[in-house]
């Protein structure tokens, strides 16, 4: 039994991770503002995790064995996260994404025709702005990837313990659990007849089933003790055009394409540059994953169910 303390966890994968977290016997902390209780026997402290003395206030004299961090978008979030557990825990595991890859507005490199490891976006040597308006949501949202990318370099160079940061693929599966409503989007739009905007050259990318991450997440946590970065994706590219096919194959409805420019807005996940990740490093480190195309057809038909309306 281990002390886990996992900040987020109010909704999808973060969820069940905990739900996990506590059907493996250990004792579970839940940190957030208060919007959604854990489940019974979970402990949860409702602060704002932008507010460094109420953070401090409340954590109290508690330490962990793992902190579990959901929610970390920026660097003054993670250097926050890095004065407030330093001490006490001995292992902090980020939440990462794919996007940190995305070579649109950062000088990250773009492979063709091979998947990206890890070393690609060096956490180590990233550089980090914390006086950029980070506090701003409408700045944050357009900066997504380099508040990810900044957020892993501050806890990398932290110190006050052992650091990974898990960087997950496009994340499906669980129906009305799927709050961003990217898969209900195709499914909807294809059922209706309506158009699907994809890019003339649309490129291949990854996806994990969200119940396989939060094993990752689990396993991430009690079960290994890497550091550094680690890709998180099922196996098997696929592009937009095979995404809109496993939808097509349930609803008997022929999706309609309009094509768009390079760089012009498109459909979630029609991209126009190549960033799909490798896995290789987790399968060396012991996970085994899925096959996208195993499941994949399980969450369109969850995303098609009548109660799979996107939830916020």
């Amino acid at each position: 039994m281990q002390r886990i303390c996992v900040i987020g966890g109010s909704r999808y994968f973060g969820k069940l991770l905990v739900k996990r977290l506590q059907a493996d016997g250990h004792r579970v902390t839940v940190i957030n503002r208060g919007s959604t209780p854990p489940p019974a026997g979970v402990e949860h402290l409702v602060v704002d995790r932008n507010d460094e003395a109420a953070l401090v206030a409340a954590l109290g004299a508690r330490t962990f064995d793992v902190v579990v961090d959901q929610v970390c978008y920026t660097p003054v979030q993670a250097a926050i996260a890095a004065r407030a557990f330093a001490g006490r825990t001995r292992r902090y595991v980020m939440t990462s994404t794919i996007e940190v890859y995305d070579p649109a507005g950062a000088t990250v490199p773009e492979p063709e025709g091979a998947a990206v490891p890890e070393e690609s976006v060096d956490p180590g040597a990233w550089p980090v702005a914390m006086d950029l308006p980070w506090h701003d949501e409408a700045y944050l949202e357009a900066h997504y990837a380099e508040g990810k990318r900044q957020a892993e370099a501050v806890l990398t160079r932290a110190g006050g313990f052992a650091f990974a940061s898990v960087r997950s693929a496009h994340v499906l599966g669980g129906g009305e659990r799927e709050f961003t409503g990217r898969l209900a989007h195709y499914t909807r739009r294809i059922t209706n007849g309506e158009e699907i905007t994809v890019h003339a050259r649309a490129l291949p990318t990854v996806f994990i089933h969200y119940a396989e991450l939060a094993d990752l997440l689990r396993w991430a946590a009690t079960g290994s003790a890497f550091t550094g970065p680690l890709n998180a994706c099922s196996d098997g590219l696929l592009d937009v055009r095979d995404l809109a096919a496993a939808v097509a194959a349930q609803t008997g409805r022929e999706p309609v394409y309009r094509t768009v420019t390079a760089g012009g807005t498109a459909s979630p996940f029609s991209f126009d540059r190549h960033y799909a990740m490798s896995n290789a490093r987790a399968k060396e480190l012991g996970f085994a994953f899925s096959r996208t195309a195993d499941w994949l057809p399980g969450a369109v038909a969850e995303a098609l169910a009548p109660s799979a309306a996107p939830t916020t």
